[in-house]
């Protein structure tokens, strides 16, 4: 009688090990996405910002992180920096000429006044939006921060592709945005079905002001 309980037990557990890991298996990641920003001749388009947004789940926030936008130059690398909620930026200046770091942007209005080396503190974007950055001393120095509550967001590079490696499960809301995109708010958005791997965006820019071509 003990034996037969015993045997039943082992393979009660077994029953619910495996349906554990059916479960675990169903909610995994789909694997990688890609997406493709390109303007209407097909040339590819860097410094685009693609971000994902689940439409059937809730995805948790990722723990704070730290970012630096650097100062080389007299410019800001990168051109565009995107950051999650809550990061902390630091701003080092790598020149031998001092630099004076502000945005006047809803989303982050802040000033470093005039200095040369790392700020003893970073900045922290605490607000999603947009952030222009300039320079007092140096009206060619312009950057920009996009701050995003979406913790699938990735930026193209100079072939025009962002890349997921971690995409989530399901159906899902894609949108690219930059600074000089011809849309409302510089943004464009489409819907990525759960079987759907890569998004294609074809989009136009405005002539960016010579200052700031930044090869655009």
């Amino acid at each position: 009688m003990t034996r037969r309980l015993t045997v039943a037990v082992f393979l009660a557990l077994l029953t619910v090990v495996f349906a554990t890991g059916a479960g675990v298996k169903a909610q995994a990641p789909s694997g990688p996405v890609d997406a493709m920003v390109a303007d209407e001749k097909g040339k590819p388009i860097e410094d685009a910002v693609v971000f994902l947004t689940p439409l059937a789940t809730t995805p948790a926030a990722p723990p704070p992180s730290a970012a630096l936008m650097d100062q080389h130059d007299k410019e800001f690398v990168p051109y565009v920096l995107p950051v999650y909620v809550g990061t902390r930026v630091t701003f080092p200046n790598r020149d031998n000429i001092r630099h004076h770091v502000y945005s006047f942007s809803s989303a982050k209005k802040f000033e470093l006044p005039l200095y040369i080396g790392t700020p003893a503190a970073p900045v922290v974007f605490d607000k999603p939006g947009v952030v222009a950055l300039g320079c007092n001393i140096h009206d060619a120095m312009t950057a920009f921060i996009y701050v995003t509550d979406s913790r699938w967001t990735a930026k193209t590079g100079a072939n025009g592709i962002a890349q997921f490696t971690n995409a989530p499960d399901g159906s899902a809301r894609i949108a690219v945005w930059h600074p000089y995109l011809r849309a409302k708010a510089n943004v464009v958005e489409q819907q990525l079905a759960a079987s759907q791997r890569k998004a294609n965006f074809t989009v136009a820019l405005r002539p960016a002001p010579m200052a700031m071509s930044h090869g655009y």
